[in-house]
């Protein structure tokens, strides 16, 4: 009987921020290369979209670990589900305002008046939080910004909705580029990591609950120490990675040049952490939480969180 017990694999279900993309290449990797099957366990990846909030899907029940922006998972700690951060994949955040230079502006004090496209979801607290620091109101106000609830597409820039959107580093910025309308040269790029006011992205979470139970934090090492393993292979073998993930994408909406160009570009942000992949860098969080804390009369959290990370599962994995 404990024999069997031992051989049958644990569970687990990963719930993902987006769509099956390069973004998550890690984990597509581990699965594929058996780097979970090699800590006995049995990972679910789940794909995300618009209409998926990795912290809701947590706390009702659908998911062990996410993926999920700081700030996001922040806020959402605030509100009272205890979500925790075991591991900070990205070390860099890839969010950037991507401009039409036609649009007259040069630097984050031509931003007055102009429209902005901003995702929402969770996704809007690292640019409200740029905005107050600025001055500038969000509210339609005159000497303010217009703030354009951007889809997930491109279209607001190329069809002159907005002056400015919201993109990554390794997607959406890319995808005007091979829209074929404008080229780099016709684009200004602000990254939020060179403005100082960058937060942490694609960070791991679980419930502060699965860290009281030492069974579970001992799957949650395994998880990690398959899932880093993952990141580090896809980050040497970028082709291979891509290959995979495109096997995974169900939609069939992702294509090879735009996959392998988002590889490349999310092994920067993976980076080098000298302690190991995914250590979470305690003075990036602290950054993190001083950012959102700084938004004038609306801060994104209001008063510094206690108990939201831990070392303690990666130090495990290690």
């Amino acid at each position: 009987m404990a024999a069997t017990a031992a051989n049958a694999a644990d569970a687990l279900t990963l719930q993902l921020k987006w769509v099956t993309q390069a973004q998550f290449a890690g984990y597509y990797v581990a699965k594929a290369k058996g780097f979970y099957d090699a800590e006995g366990l049995d990972v679910t990846i789940k794909a995300g979209g618009p209409d998926v909030n990795p912290s809701q899907v947590i706390a009702g029940g659908g998911a062990d670990v996410v993926v999920d922006w700081m700030p996001s998972a922040l806020a959402t700690r605030e509100k009272g589900v205890p979500l925790v951060n075991i591991a900070q994949v990205f070390q860099k955040s890839g969010l950037m305002l991507t401009c039409r230079k036609d649009s007259g502006i040069k630097s984050p004090a031509d931003f007055k008046d102009k429209t902005l496209g901003v995702w929402f979801g969770g996704n809007e607290y690292p640019f409200l939080n740029w905005m107050n620091k600025l001055g500038l109101k969000t509210d339609g106000s005159a000497g303010g910004v217009k703030v354009l609830k951007q889809g997930f597409n491109v279209d607001p820039i190329l069809q002159k909705q907005a002056d400015c959107i919201s993109t990554m580093t390794y997607n959406e910025y890319w995808q005007i580029i091979e829209s074929g309308q404008l080229k780099a040269d016709d684009l200004v790029t602000f990254k939020y990591e060179d403005e100082g006011v960058a937060t942490l992205e694609d960070g791991l979470y679980t419930l502060d609950a699965s860290l009281k139970d030492p069974a579970k934090v001992a799957k949650l090492a395994k998880f990690l120490k398959a899932s880093m393993k993952g990141w580090e292979y896809a980050a040497a073998h970028q082709d291979e990675a891509v290959k995979i993930v495109l096997d995974n994408d169900e939609s069939g909406a992702q294509t090879e040049g735009h996959q392998k160009t988002m590889m490349q570009e999310i092994a920067k942000l993976v980076g080098e952490n000298p302690k190991g992949t995914g250590y979470l860098d305690e003075a990036a969080y602290e950054r993190t939480v001083k950012t959102l804390m700084t938004g004038g009369s609306d801060p994104v959290i209001s008063k510094a969180p206690e108990g939201a990370w831990t070392h303690a599962v990666i130090d495990a994995a290690k």
